[in-house]
């Protein structure tokens, strides 16, 4: 995914995880259950905006443009709480960090969702890591300046950037201000072996066909 560090540089983000693949926690009935998976990106600059409480996080003050509040499984458990750790290698963390800054949201995704994926918490932020990496983003999400894009638009900029991705795997998220349209979040779909796939019909785009995007200063 390119630029979701902090600061102004573009780049393309994140290094791989190597080493600790550690013990796998699923289970045949954990497995099946699960038919996809939904990750949420938050646009930060809209989302600290919004909300005065997030202005003092880590993820505002430090200029990220992009952030990731989650991977969630699609599943019909309704309880997906765990007890299980959430606690992760040093190394792992700061990699982790880049895209999920905020520790303590990180462990109570992971404590909310945790009984319902076939792996163990340090499997779980690696494969966010690696669906991060992959994910390439339009420029103008990650620009500095406020500026208003088409939403068929941006659609097809994400599918050229990301071959296997189609028009229903990512959907868009807007909250309105003064009348107008921010974008806020992105939805993007994956079926469990981590291939882009089309969304199931709880997840829609909740955007008009124009809206604004705001720049990270």
């Amino acid at each position: 995914m390119k630029k979701l560090t902090a600061g102004g540089q573009p780049a393309g983000i994140l290094i791989l995880i190597s080493g600790g693949a550690g013990v796998l926690l699923s289970s045949a009935a954990c497995a099946a259950t699960v038919q996809g998976y939904v990750m949420d990106v938050q646009m930060t600059p809209a989302a600290c905006m919004f909300d005065s409480n997030r202005a003092k996080q880590r993820k505002c003050l430090q200029g990220y443009s992009l952030n990731i509040t989650g991977l969630y499984p699609e599943t019909s458990r309704r309880d997906c709480e765990t007890s299980s750790s959430a606690k992760l290698s040093p190394i792992q963390a700061k990699v982790v960090a880049r895209v999920m800054p905020d520790e303590h949201a990180r462990v109570q995704l992971w404590q909310g969702i945790g009984g319902c994926v076939p792996m163990n918490a340090s499997q779980y932020f690696r494969t966010i890591i690696n669906y991060a990496d992959r994910l390439k983003v339009p420029a103008v999400l990650t620009g500095q300046e406020t500026t208003v894009v088409q939403q068929n638009e941006l659609n097809r900029l994400f599918i050229r950037l990301n071959p296997g991705m189609h028009s229903k795997s990512i959907h868009f998220q807007c909250t309105s201000h003064q009348a107008k349209s921010y974008l806020t979040e992105l939805k993007i779909c994956y079926s469990p072996n981590g291939r882009y796939k089309q969304c199931s019909s709880s997840v829609e785009t909740q955007c008009p066909s124009a809206f604004i995007i705001k720049g990270s200063y």
